[in-house]
């Protein structure tokens, strides 16, 4: 199963947001911003800043994909 963030990243450009605005605004680091631009596992609790700071929803910036 594997992750990806692509929505969120739409999201970013559909709200006319740059990647380090959109971390500052939401409070995460570099290093996790890298992490979601390289579809790699990022906490429950990122997840929540980013849907509080965007006003979105979980699904509005994660997509499961079940191929192995």
């Amino acid at each position: 199963m594997n992750v990806s963030y692509k929505k969120l990243f739409k999201l970013l450009i559909d709200k006319e947001l740059k990647k380090t605005e959109f971390a500052r605004m939401v409070g995460i680091g570099q290093n996790t911003l890298a992490k979601l631009s390289k579809n790699e596992y990022v906490s429950m609790e990122v997840l929540v800043k980013i849907c509080r700071g965007l006003d979105c929803n979980i699904e509005d910036v994660v997509e499961i994909n079940h191929e192995k």
